[in-house]
């Protein structure tokens, strides 16, 4: 079947050229190769099809009937494969998303955004929670991870790095004395995210071997929570760029010992090892990878 559906297309396009010559040029085949399909057709079907000549060829009644039905067929599978095409283009289904809380002001929502505008026929539930999600047991598709991931077995993609500053409020600066030392500051009410900790994340560019290890008093599982408690002047912390940058414009917050320089934190899209690749997980992760540099 698919052989004689080959050999309909080849006839179809040899009556379209009118020489087996210039048909074997736009298949990209032989013309003995051309020949084979229509003689072959030929003898299956037990009629002639075409009526040849050193000048040109014409068909014969048997071979302008099955032309009609050679142009609906190669009609059909047309319009088949530009269905395909754009339902390739226009991604269908639901897609599950879990994030940390604290990224709700960032610019990733932004993108989010962008993917849902270019693929109004997806539907997303995003889940803004710092608690970590078991993605194969939960059912869910994408997980948005922040800090330095351990391997586990789920495909991983690097987005982008979060920058930090060490930050204070301006009432709490009040407490400390004016002149500000590296050994003071680290005695000081540090706070410290627990996926993220305080070892080994400080460095001096200036001097490699001075090593800074500040100690927590408080470990929250919520970047929120603690930018809230820095804000209420309960002491010092690394936090995100993007999440205070108004308050320190404003002077309520202070970059404390800009000298420092503190690790990035990564952000990563993590998802089940059985996705299809090109499906709508790795689309949306790949969406995300392009638009956040």
């Amino acid at each position: 079947m698919l052989n004689q559906l080959r050999q309909i297309a080849v006839f179809a396009k040899t009556v379209e050229h009118g020489s087996f010559r210039k048909a074997a040029h736009a298949l990209n085949l032989s013309p003995s190769v051309v020949s084979h399909h229509i003689a072959k057709l030929e003898e299956e079907l037990g009629v002639a099809l075409l009526y040849r000549s050193t000048r040109k060829l014409s068909l014969t009644s048997d071979g302008e009937a099955l032309l009609i039905s050679a142009h609906a067929m190669l009609e059909a599978a047309e319009s088949f494969l530009n269905v395909a095409t754009k339902q390739s283009t226009q991604l269908i289904g639901n897609l599950s998303v879990t994030l940390p809380a604290v990224l709700q002001q960032s610019a990733l929502v932004n993108h989010i955004g962008s993917f849902a505008k270019s693929h109004p026929n997806v539907i997303l539930d995003l889940d803004f929670s710092d608690l970590t999600t078991n993605l194969i047991n939960d059912g869910v598709d994408v997980a948005i991870r922040m800090g330095w991931l351990q391997d586990s077995g789920l495909k991983a993609r690097k987005l982008y790095d979060v920058d930090r500053y060490v930050v204070a409020s301006a009432d709490y600066l009040k407490t400390k004395p004016n002149e500000i030392t590296v050994e003071e500051v680290e005695t000081w009410d540090w706070m410290e995210l627990s996926s993220v900790g305080l070892a080994n994340l400080y460095s001096f560019p200036n001097n490699p071997k001075r090593v800074f290890r500040p100690q927590s008093r408080i470990r929250v599982n919520s970047a929120y929570a603690i930018h809230k408690l820095v804000s209420n002047d309960n002491g010092i912390a690394a936090l995100p760029k993007f999440l205070i940058k108004e308050e320190l414009e404003s002077g309520k917050l202070v970059h404390v010992l800009p000298e420092i320089e503190i690790k990035s934190v990564g952000v990563y899209a993590v998802w089940p090892p059985n996705a299809p690749k090109g499906g709508l997980t790795s689309r949306f992760v790949e969406h995300l990878k392009q638009n956040i540099q």
